[in-house]
């Protein structure tokens, strides 16, 4: 019980609960954008511009987000990152005109950024070393719940009252995450150093933090498919023909994550690197293989589940062993790598499987994602002493 306490103190509890709503916030709008765009009068090409335009340009902000946090208060950069989110979404709301949301999204995508650096950052701040295993397992958790929920009852809301309205409960989740930070204690000051040491920190600006490169290219290969699958999945059940309750699959994953999470909470800064990633691989290709062939209900199921171990589980042991591979005072790049090969992921993910679904039968969507795995293979038997020695550092 004491040990709890240590972990989840209120500051804990408030960046967790800030980060749903952040999340919550972005995920909501990502299934109306397209849509809200053409009735804005945007033509196809322009709407999927301004769908992808936030995801191209977090790639390029996030190691100066990355190295902001490293010098700045956590709680400083996460407000300016919530302020943000709340004048892109409320941006939406009131754009007369397409080419406005161009500039929102901008907007929208520059908070998300810092938020999610910050954020990471802030949690691993928080909890002791030994525990950072564990508070992401949660972190992460409160992610998937947020983008398992937030396009649900986006979706079911624009039915009931239009794209406007319906996007004004983004902007209002994003208001609560300003407000939650306001009532966190420690606000995560960066150590104070020496003015000629500053001034060559900000001279020196790194892209990434190399102890966490294997992190971000494995990040990229295991959201590949994740993103291929959120982007294309109604699409492709379409084309097949397939009689499945397709708008359940991600309630099911964020289901069975959090089962997962609470089972597993303890051994996540006890287990080595490598347990979890072979566990994940195979679930990956078993996912993969059942919704090549999914023919009912059950085997979507089974699916979301295996997922939920392939990519979920994995998301929180990548995002872990990032922060603890990096030193104290590269937390934030370290965050920043890490979220680099998630952008690179949902990014390219569904640009790339949509141009081998113009080029081979829709039967082979996602069987063709199986040569990600000998990828993964070789990059954790290239890196896999330092990835299983994270667990020493902590």
């Amino acid at each position: 019980m004491t040990k709890e306490k240590a972990i989840y103190t209120k500051d804990v509890i408030l960046v967790m609960a800030a980060s749903f709503f952040f999340m919550f916030s972005t995920m909501f709008v990502n299934p109306l954008i397209n849509g809200y765009a053409k009735s804005l009068g945007a033509s196809s090409g322009f709407a999927g511009l301004i769908v992808g335009i936030m995801s191209i340009a977090a790639m390029f902000l996030r190691p100066i987000a990355g190295n902001l946090t490293d010098k700045f208060s956590k709680y400083r950069l996460s407000f300016i990152g919530g302020i943000l989110i709340v004048v892109g979404v409320t941006g939406y709301v009131i754009a007369p005109a397409s080419n406005w949301l161009l500039l929102f999204r901008l907007i929208n995508g520059s908070g998300y950024v810092l938020c999610t650096v910050c954020m990471t950052t802030w949690l691993a701040f928080l909890v002791p070393r030994a525990h950072v295993g564990q508070a992401m397992g949660f972190y992460g958790l409160m992610n998937a719940l947020a983008m398992a929920v937030a396009p649900a009852l986006a979706i079911s809301t624009y039915q009931k009252t239009g794209y406007r309205t319906a996007i004004i409960a983004s902007a209002v989740s994003a208001f609560l995450m300003v407000i939650i930070i306001q009532f966190v204690g420690n606000k995560a000051k960066p150590k104070e150093i020496k003015y000629s040491e500053k001034k060559k920190s900000f001279l020196h600006i790194k892209i990434i933090q190399k102890n966490v490169l294997p992190i971000a290219m494995l990040t990229t290969l295991f959201a590949f498919p994740y993103f291929a699958t959120q982007a294309d999945l109604v699409t492709y059940v379409e084309e097949r023909h397939l009689s499945v309750n397709v708008g359940s699959y991600f309630l099911i994953y964020a289901v069975v994550l959090l089962l997962i999470r609470i089972a597993l909470k303890n051994l996540f800064d006890t287990v080595k690197f490598g347990t979890w990633f072979w566990y994940s691989v195979v679930a990956t290709m078993i996912y993969l293989i059942l919704l090549a062939t999914m023919k009912n209900n059950w085997i979507m199921a089974l699916a979301a589940a295996f997922m939920a171990i392939g990519y979920g589980l994995m998301y929180s042991v990548l995002q872990s062993t990032a922060m603890l591979l990096a030193p104290i005072s590269e937390q934030g790049l370290a965050s920043s790598t890490f979220y680099l090969g998630l952008d690179i992921g949902m990014a390219f993910g569904p640009i790339i499987m949509g141009f081998i679904n113009d080029l081979l039968p829709v039967k082979y969507f996602y069987l063709v994602q199986l040569v990600l795995i000998p990828f993964m293979i070789l990059i954790y038997f290239h890196y896999r002493v330092r990835l299983n020695g994270a667990i020493r550092h902590h």
